[in-house]
């Protein structure tokens, strides 16, 4: 389980009896608003994860203050195996493992849990569910799944104890290693062979690590991202949605003569395109003659604050999917954060290339 997790769980938990002054509750709000957008545009894995210890080293002093409205949005409550069982998500889980790794059909569900927004007293949605199955006997193999319960993936697995004790995955060629690794994310997600990967060893001196980044060919940021340490394998869905979107299309701007990759992960949004009526070959096209995304809408009257609400909208969703590993926030926050990523997106769309479209 990622560090970032733990310790979030573990300040839901010390939460529950702290109270928070308002004033000091809207300044962590809006200052966690910042720092995801921050994270959402770093590129290199490395980053994202200085910007995760650097995020819980801001929570940590301050979880006395920032924690009710956290509690406020989410609440994570156990699950039996029972439950899991018949619970749409958990089955759906469960059948997406089965049928990747078939041996795990034997397996003991040992711990389950989901967490939900319990911003509706009446009804509590599951936003994501957590499921640890382990090897009958207690002392075996062992796998944890992590679920977006609204689109129904596998956002990160854990690979526990699958190589014998004596020879540990960590004691493997950096070839057999790359290798288990493809083969687990090859079974539970396909598509393998559309992406390329990048090995590196990290700087922890109190145990080795090694970092795969598997990035679609083409793309710029890792889709997948694996930590190997010890005998275990850690999987993440960092890059989003896991089926291709086949309406994206790279370099909207330019800058010094040269694709400026910054403003894609805004534009490529189907719901832009839609309000645009407009394709996002057909928007590159315009946006290289030197209008802004502004000046395209205005043509199609669009307003500049419609195509504002619906990037910010797409951002604070993937944000918060992203980082929160599948959970979704209540309508007020929403909100919030939407307000909070206005300045960046309108940053995006009143800008103009540096180039022309050549005829």
């Amino acid at each position: 389980m990622p560090i970032e997790r733990k310790i979030r769980e573990h300040l839901l938990k010390e939460a529950e009896t702290m109270e928070c002054p308002p004033a000091i509750s809207k300044r962590i709000e809006q200052s966690y608003s910042q720092y995801l957008q921050r994270k959402r545009s770093e590129l290199t894995m490395k980053k994202r994860l200085i910007g995760g210890i650097v995020a819980a080293a801001i929570l940590i002093p301050t979880a006395a203050f920032a924690a009710p409205p956290l509690i406020d949005m989410l609440t994570r409550k156990p699950m039996t195996a029972e439950q899991v069982k018949v619970d749409e998500v958990g089955k759906a889980t469960l059948e997406k493992l089965y049928s990747a790794l078939p041996e795990t059909k034997s397996f003991e569900i040992i711990d389950a849990s989901y967490l939900g927004d319990s911003t509706n007293s009446t009804d509590t949605k599951t936003i994501q569910q957590s499921i640890v199955l382990q090897e009958k006997g207690g002392t075996g193999k062992k796998i944890t799944l992590h679920t977006n319960g609204i689109t129904g993936e596998i956002e990160d697995l854990t690979q526990e104890n699958w190589e014998p004790k004596e020879k540990p995955l960590i004691t493997l060629t950096d070839q057999q290693i790359k290798a288990k690794v493809n083969s687990l994310i090859d079974k539970m997600y396909g598509h393998l062979k559309e992406y390329d990967v990048a090995m590196e060893q990290m700087e922890n001196p109190d145990q080795k690590t090694f970092m795969l980044n598997y990035t679609k060919k083409g793309s710029k940021t890792p889709f997948y991202q694996v930590f190997v340490q010890g005998n275990t394998i850690s999987v993440g869905v960092v890059g989003g949605e896991t089926t291709p979107s086949i309406n994206k299309v790279e370099g909207y701007f330019s800058k010094n003569g040269k694709p400026d990759y910054f403003a894609d992960d805004f534009l490529n949004d189907e719901k832009l395109f839609s309000l645009l009526k407009i394709s996002p070959t057909d928007l590159k096209q315009e946006l290289a003659k030197g209008k802004s995304v502004v000046e395209v809408a205005a043509s199609k009257n669009v307003s500049k604050q419609q195509v504002i609400d619906v990037i910010a909208k797409t951002q604070v969703e993937k944000q918060f999917q992203g980082e929160q590993n599948g959970a979704t926030l209540s309508n007020r926050a929403k909100e919030q954060m939407m307000k909070a990523i206005e300045p960046k997106v309108l940053q995006v769309i009143e800008h103009k290339t540096e180039t022309t479209l050549k005829k």
